[in-house]
Formats: C-alpha cells, sequence, structure tokens
C-alpha cells in the first residue's frame, strides 16, 4: 500500500454509514455519516479528494453499499465480523468509534477481509436462498393441514394426506366437523401448492443457467449428491480456491466442533455457530441420505458409529468425507471417480 492512498472505515447501518477517513500516519482527515440513499453514497463518494482503500464489516446492508462504491475507491474490503470483534474490543462503543477503529485495521493491514462473491453469485444465492425459504413454509403448511385434521379428531392415512387425490376425497367426505375447518383446510392446501410451484420454478431457472450447468452436473457425479446439494454448493462456495485446506472448508460448512484449550486441557463443544448455516443445512441433509448411493459414505457411516456409538456424530462423519469429494471434483474440474476398488 502507498502513502498516498487514504483509508476510510465505514460502520454499516441500515439508513446511515458512519465513516472516518485516515492517512497512512493516522492523522484524521475527515469523519462524519452520510445516508444509504443512493444519491447521498454517489455525493459522498464524488467527494473524496485522494485514491482511498475502505473498509467495512459483513452485515445484511453491506453488498448493496460494497456495490455502489467499489467503482470509486481502489479497493473495498469487506470485514468477518467475529473477527473484527475480536481484534477491536473496546471499552466505549458508537458508531464514530467503531469507523475508527476500521480505517486504523486498515492502515495497519490487519483488517480481518472475508470472500465477497461477485454480483451475479450474490443474485444467485438470494433466489436459491428464497427457494428454500419456499420449501420451508410448505412444510409448514403440511404440518399445518396435519394438526387440523388430529386437532379435530379426523382420520387420516398419513402417508397420502399430501396427494391431492386423496386431500379432495378426504375433505369432500369429513362429517361432524365445522365448515370453518374444511375453509382452512382448503386455505392451506392451496397455500401448500402456490409454494411448491413457486420453489419449483425457481430451481428450474437454476440449474438451466449455462454458468452453472456444467459445474453441478459434474459434482452430481458424486454417488449421493444431487440437484440441490450440488446447487447449494456451487453458490455458496462460490470459489473452491479461497480455502488452503480440507479443515477449513469443513469449518465454513459448520462441521466442526467448538475448541476450548487452557493450560494444556483440550475441551471440544458442540458444532460451531460460526458457519455457513445454509450450506451446514443441505449437507448434513444430504449426509442421512448419501449412504444409500455411495458405497464409500456408507463405510465412513458404518466406522463413526462403531466407534461414536452415535447417530448425529456418523451423520456429521459423512458430511465431512462428502465434503472432501466435494472439494476434489470442484478443484480438479474432473468428473467424481470411484477409486476404491483400485488396488
Amino acid at each position: 500500500m502507498h502513502l498516498p492512498y487514504h483509508f476510510i472505515g465505514l460502520d454499516v447501518h441500515k439508513k446511515s454509514v458512519a465513516f472516518c477517513e485516515m492517512r497512512a500516519d493516522g492523522k484524521r482527515i475527515d469523519s462524519g455519516t452520510f445516508s444509504t440513499r443512493q444519491t447521498a453514497i454517489a455525493q459522498w463518494a464524488a467527494q473524496r479528494t485522494q485514491p482511498w482503500i475502505g473498509g467495512m464489516e459483513a452485515t445484511l446492508f453491506s453488498g448493496y453499499l460494497y456495490d455502489m462504491l467499489t467503482p470509486h475507491a481502489v479497493e473495498i474490503q469487506v470485514g468477518h465480523p467475529a473477527r473484527i470483534k475480536a481484534i477491536s474490543t473496546a471499552k466505549h462503543k458508537n458508531d464514530a468509534a467503531d469507523a475508527e477503529t476500521l480505517a486504523n485495521l486498515l492502515r495497519a493491514d490487519l483488517f480481518p477481509e472475508c470472500h465477497m462473491a461477485s454480483k451475479r453469485v450474490r443474485e444467485l444465492r438470494r433466489v436459491l436462498r428464497y427457494r428454500n425459504f419456499l420449501v420451508r413454509q410448505a412444510v409448514r403448511m403440511k404440518n399445518k393441514t396435519t394438526g387440523i385434521l388430529m386437532e379435530t379428531g379426523v382420520e387420516y392415512n398419513a402417508k397420502k394426506i399430501h396427494r391431492q387425490r386423496y386431500f379432495n376425497e378426504l375433505l369432500d367426505n369429513l362429517e361432524d366437523v365445522p365448515n370453518s375447518v374444511r375453509e382452512l383446510l382448503r386455505m392451506t392446501r392451496s397455500n401448500l401448492e402456490i409454494f411448491q410451484a413457486a420453489q419449483k420454478k425457481l430451481l428450474d431457472a437454476l440449474v438451466k443457467l449455462p454458468e452453472l450447468r456444467a459445474r453441478v452436473e459434474r459434482l452430481m457425479t458424486i454417488d449421493g449428491v444431487g440437484e440441490i446439494t450440488a446447487l447449494t454448493w456451487t453458490l455458496e462456495i462460490d470459489d473452491p480456491w479461497r480455502f488452503a485446506n480440507l479443515k477449513q472448508a469443513q469449518s465454513y460448512c459448520g462441521l466442526c466442533s467448538g475448541q476450548h484449550e487452557s493450560a494444556g486441557k483440550n475441551k471440544n463443544g458442540p458444532l460451531s455457530k460460526q458457519r455457513n448455516g445454509n450450506l451446514q443445512t443441505i449437507l448434513i441433509e444430504a449426509a442421512k441420505l448419501a449412504p444409500r448411493w455411495n458405497a464409500q459414505l456408507r463405510d465412513v457411516h458404518a466406522r463413526a458409529m462403531e466407534q461414536e456409538k452415535n447417530h448425529n456424530r456418523a451423520t456429521c462423519a459423512v458430511a465431512r468425507k462428502l465434503v472432501a469429494y466435494l472439494m476434489a471434483v470442484d478443484k480438479s474440474g474432473k468428473p467424481y471417480e470411484d477409486r476404491s476398488s483400485e488396488e
């Protein structure tokens, strides 16, 4: 970094941004706040008189500001919230102090930068996460349907209740229940069909994108990896080369336990909360089913069960092995090859 650069810490909030601009020697040049409206952001950026490097903490609003300011800055860095908090704990905390701390971390080259996906990847990731939201809502509608039936004492076939034909027949033959129950069941079924159709439409659109298709199909050559798992991995991981080793990737996926070591005593806790929750959920779900189609993963599950005597830990062991396969295929750019039978 060169001395002419100014370093600007940006403390981002929903409606305003606090900033602190410094020279490399630590002298403050400017500070204050500006609105997150597009015109206000553009006006603030136009007032900078020197080439500058900006830094902000990763939040829900960081992506929008990042895209707006990138054309005006030499570089914009997005920091890992937990690491920034660990580095910059202070007795007095306010927006101005936070912006100053970020500026100091930038000029000292101590800013804990995290990966920032491209605007296009973040757009597609948003669509996929919304599809997952629709799936959760559809599950809630299914649970609500069975809940209403149980609440009113209606007998039903649990395996067929969510099939349209069976549901309609059941509804037509309902007796001794209030009319409100029939209306609620119809409404719940209608919502279920809306959510299911919408999530399928979003999923089909994502899978057909040329920029994703080849990578997704390559990941699906791994036995036990389906369309959802491959697509989620592609968009949530983005660039597999940002992980120096397999343990970093497994930690990012939330498959490593927390650790506390003091005075030579090591204590492992539950799975760490510092993870990509969307990816963790999909990998755990995949790990429960993958051993049915993948002999190697079936062996991993059997060994883990023999050692741990715990189904959840065995599932996590399968998920970690699944990450190893996904990383290997993604980095090599070649389809999966089962080498378990090779001598």
